[in-house]
This record gives structure tokens, C-alpha cells and sequence, in this order.
């Protein structure tokens, strides 16, 4: 299986953001002798990507399931690169519409059997000469991007239908379970305080009506795209296996393929017509019960209020006695510290009183000491006996 941007491949990419981020052929899937499927990079200008390892050229590597794969690099302003797989297993019935024909595959056609004309085509194309098979060439090779912009509108829906099923309510348990529109927990909550309090019936009577007519739409528009992408299977097939039939039949194809895109179209158009004003009647509602909420929560707050003052009173009156008593003990104590403290005071006072004494007592000790050895020790050698005789 080859994979690039040139004519004689098993899958053409192109690139609308970077033509030449992928080669003319850039890779290659194969089974090797084990049955075992590889992939190759085939000299590629932006290489190929196995797990964010690049691969090294004309090399192959095994993948298994759960392997990314990515061809080329992100752009400047991007993340990831516009080509990026991961390696899947799938049932070979719901692949195999989608896959190459294998009559096509491993045929390598020139430039010049392009070129070449049969007696039918020359009949066929008329005065059209060249150009004609030129265009058609390039319908041939634009059909896998219409292959893939029809998978892109298929997921668009989608996700447009999944945002639906978020943003409105269910109708309640009357409604079928098939449906695919699901309600939203937050939005039915505020649908359902309306009819309690029996305001704006009709409004949301409409807005039900609305959300029928628009999952009847949803559901042809899913139904139409699943033709188109049939529609557009069986032109690529006609157009591959039966490349000399009549032009006439696939003109046809093209032209049943072109009205049923253009009913799409119209389809989606009035989906989104019907969304917008189903917006706007559930915004209305919004603010509607938004109102009755704030009534009832203001009452709430004033009850709990009444409450809150209830219960403070009565715990000031059950608690007012214990306050007196603490305050009368409080006081006790208080006086007790007191006499604690000027006993301690005295105590103080006596011991400075003693201390002073003490210390007069050596100041006269001294005193006299020095009297004697000014006095009647003159001698250095008898006051130097004296002073022992004192120490020891």
C-alpha cells in the first residue's frame, strides 16, 4: 500500500495548508514474510514518524496496534502535523468499502498511456479531444478527498448533535428512548419549575414542537449523508472498474451526487435556522425561571434568618446565668492572686533588708582592715603575715 501526493498510488494526500510536506510517494505499507504489516519511509523530504521517532529511510519497521504514525512535521503556529494515525483493528466488512480496489493496485500507468485514446473514448468524448481526459483524471484523483470531506461533514453533525444534546431538555418520559437528542439534567430541572407553578405553558409546548421538528431534521440530514457517502462510493467505484463505459451514466451519477449535496445543504441551513430560534425560546424560559428562583430564595433567606435569630436568643438566655457566675469566680481569683502577690512582696522586702545588712557589715569589716594596715602595720613583711594570717 503506497501512500503520497502523487497520480499512481495506492492513496493520494494532499495537503491544502503545505502541498509539499508529503512526497510523491512517501511511505509504504507491507506484510512481511510472517504476516506482519511494516512501514516503510521511502526517501521522504519530511520523513515519517513512528511513535515521535523518525523512522530511517527505505527501512522497515513493524507496527502493532495502538502505534501513531505520523507523516510529515507540524507547521510554525501547530502542535501536531496535519497527518497523524494511529494503528487500529477493525472487522474487514466495515473497512472494505472504503478500501483501494485491489484491480488498481500495483498498476503504474505512464505519462503517455494517459495520453492514449480507444476507439469508444474518441466516440464518447466528441470535439471535447484532450481536455476531456484530463478533467477527468482529476475528478479521478479528487475522489478520495471527497471521500474524506464527506467523513468530515459526517462528523461535524455529530458533534453539532452532541452540543444539541447537551444544550436541551428531554420532554420527559413520554418521549422515545431512540431519540437522539438527551436531556440535560440542569436545563429539565428549570423546565419543570414553569408548569409547577403554571406559567408560559404555551412556550414550552412550542419550544417541544421545535425540539421534534428538529430531531425529524437531524435525522433525514444523517440520512442524507449517509446517501451522499454511498452516492459517492458507487461514483468512485464506476469510475475505477469501468473506466471505458459511457460517460452518460456517470455524468448521471455526478449530477444525482451534486443534488443530494445540495439538499444537504439546504437541510443543514434550515437545522440551523431551528436551533437558533429553539435557542432564544430556552434562553426566554431561562430567564423566567430564573426570576421565580430568586422569589423563592429570597423567602428562604428570610425564614432561615428568623431562625438564625430564634436560636440566638434562646442561647442568650441559656447562657446568661453561666456568664454571671464565671464573672463572680473570675473576681475570687482575682483577689486571691492579689494577696498571693503583696505576700510575696514582703517576703522580697525582707530578704533585701537582710541582704543589705550583710552587705554593710563587710563594708565595715573592710574598713577596719584597712585602718589596721595603714595604721600600725608599716612594716611590708608583717602586713604581708597579716594578710595570709586573714586569708587563711
Amino acid at each position: 500500500v503506497t501512500i503520497g501526493r502523487g497520480l499512481d498510488l495506492t492513496y493520494q494526500l494532499v495537503s491544502k495548508t503545505c502541498p509539499l510536506m508529503i512526497s510523491r510517494k512517501h511511505c509504504v505499507f507491507q506484510q512481511n514474510t510472517e504476516g506482519q504489516w511494516t512501514v516503510k519511509d521511502n526517501k521522504s523530504l519530511n520523513g515519517v514518524w513512528l511513535n515521535k521517532q523518525r523512522l530511517d529511510p527505505s527501512k522497515a519497521y513493524p507496527i502493532a496496534e495502538g502505534d501513531r504514525i505520523q507523516l510529515g512535521v507540524p507547521l510554525e503556529n501547530r502542535e501536531t502535523a496535519e497527518y497523524e494515525y494511529e494503528v487500529i483493528k477493525e472487522e474487514w466488512e466495515k473497512i472494505r468499502p472504503f478500501l483501494a480496489q485491489r484491480n488498481d493496485l500495483g498498476k503504474a500507468k505512464s505519462s503517455r498511456t494517459k495520453r492514449k485514446f480507444t476507439l469508444e473514448e474518441s466516440e464518447t468524448s466528441g470535439s471535447e479531444g484532450p481536455s476531456n481526459s484530463r478533467s477527468k483524471r482529476d475528478r479521478v484523483s479528487c475522489d478520495n478527498e471527497l471521500l474524506g470531506r464527506s467523513w468530515e461533514w459526517v462528523e461535524k453533525d455529530q458533534q453539532l448533535t452532541k452540543k444539541m444534546d447537551a444544550k436541551l431538555p428531554s420532554p420527559g418520559p413520554s418521549e422515545e428512548d431512540s431519540g437522539p437528542v438527551r436531556s440535560s439534567p440542569v436545563h429539565s430541572e428549570k423546565a419543570m419549575l414553569v408548569p409547577c407553578k403554571d406559567q408560559k405553558g404555551s412556550g414550552l409546548a412550542q419550544s417541544w414542537t421545535g425540539l421534534e421538528m428538529l430531531r425529524k431534521t437531524l435525522l433525514d440530514i444523517m440520512k442524507l449523508k449517509v446517501k451522499v457517502q454511498e452516492k459517492q462510493t458507487a461514483v468512485l467505484n464506476v469510475k475505477q472498474k469501468h473506466r471505458k463505459c459511457a460517460q452518460k451514466e456517470i455524468l448521471a451519477m455526478e449530477q444525482e451526487l451534486q443534488e443530494l449535496q445540495d439538499q444537504l445543504c439546504m437541510e443543514q441551513e434550515h437545522q440551523q435556522q431551528q436551533v437558533e430560534e429553539l435557542e432564544r425560546t430556552f434562553s426566554e424560559e431561562q430567564q423566567k425561571v430564573k426570576g421565580v428562583k430568586w422569589q423563592h430564595g429570597e423567602e428562604n433567606l428570610k425564614e432561615q434568618l428568623a431562625q438564625v435569630l430564634q436560636e440566638a436568643s434562646s442561647y442568650e438566655s441559656r447562657f446568661g446565668l453561666t456568664h454571671h457566675a464565671l464573672m463572680e469566680e473570675l473576681s475570687r481569683s482575682k483577689k486571691d492572686f492579689e494577696e498571693i502577690i503583696r505576700a510575696k512582696n514582703k517576703e522580697l522586702e525582707e530578704t533585701k533588708e537582710e541582704k543589705e545588712k550583710v552587705r554593710a557589715q563587710k563594708e565595715e569589716v573592710l574598713s577596719q582592715m584597712n585602718d589596721v594596715l595603714e595604721n600600725e602595720l608599716q612594716c611590708t613583711i608583717c602586713s604581708e603575715h597579716f594578710i595570709e594570717v586573714c586569708l587563711n
